[in-house]
């Protein structure tokens, strides 16, 4: 048997191959225009959570987990990566 994906019928399904792009949202900022037009570089806006809030993830506006950022390790180090500790039942699609 091929490495293709089953679906639950167990007939081969293509677009469990088809990568999807997620968004990681952090939090949100909503500054005023006036303050918005100042920005420069090293300007600070600050979100609408704390460092230890869980970040949400999004494929399109369907979320579909929440977990916790974290620095991945060894060849990696300093690369952001999300640790999931919610994640949506996605057996009916997305």
């Amino acid at each position: 048997m091929d490495d293709m994906a089953q679906d639950a019928g167990g007939a081969a399904n293509p677009f469990t191959q088809v990568p999807v792009e997620i968004s990681i949202i952090v939090g949100k900022a909503r500054p005023l225009i006036k303050d918005l037009l100042k920005l420069q570089p090293d300007s600070v806006l600050p979100l609408d959570r704390r460092i230890e809030d869980p970040v949400e993830l999004y494929v399109g506006d369907k979320l579909i987990a929440r977990g916790e950022l974290q620095e991945m390790e060894g060849d990696d180090a300093g690369q952001l990566a999300v640790r999931l500790t919610e994640v949506a039942d996605l057996k009916n699609g997305l």
